[in-house]
């Protein structure tokens, strides 16, 4: 059995789910009978997870503090990001999909969408995945972003 975490692409709500396999994941997926608890959408995706092993008690050498190893691990998850992936802030489905189909590099990229964003995204066979907030770098101070509707 697999724990995975997932979010719903319709209303953003994350949430567990036991599965059997990967396979049984993405079989359920492609069939939408993966229920949203707080929406009952169907368009469910797993989200980026840390595995959960353990080394034998033999192999450490005194008490594990799992708190600290999951803070350093998502604090190089960070890290990765921000130095690996450009920020496009809000412009983030019109980059994707410039770089999707071949009007721009090539290259890793986050910033932010709507929920309707990532469902057009989806559609359009563009993958995009959320990231976590604890995973997400500050945005540069430079960033350009969209006003606000008023």
């Amino acid at each position: 059995m697999i724990l995975y975490a997932l979010v719903c692409q319709e209303c953003d709500h994350s949430f567990e789910g036991w599965f059997a396999s990967s396979e049984a994941f993405d079989r359920l997926a492609r069939r939408k009978q993966i229920d949203c608890p707080e929406c009952a959408g169907h368009k469910v995706s797993k989200q980026i997870m840390a595995p959960a092993v353990r080394p034998s008690d033999k192999a450490l050498p005194g008490k594990m503090d799992e708190a600290a190893v999951m803070k350093e691990f998502i604090r190089r998850a960070r890290e990765h990001v921000s130095q690996n992936f450009d920020y496009v802030g809000d412009g983030f489905a019109e980059e994707a999909r410039a770089i999707y189909y071949g009007e721009q590099e090539d290259r890793p990229i986050w910033g932010e969408t709507t929920a309707e964003e990532r469902e057009a995204l989806a559609e359009e066979g563009i993958a995009a995945v959320p990231l976590p907030a604890p995973f997400a770098p500050k945005p540069p101070k430079t960033a350009k972003r969209k006003p606000p509707l008023n």
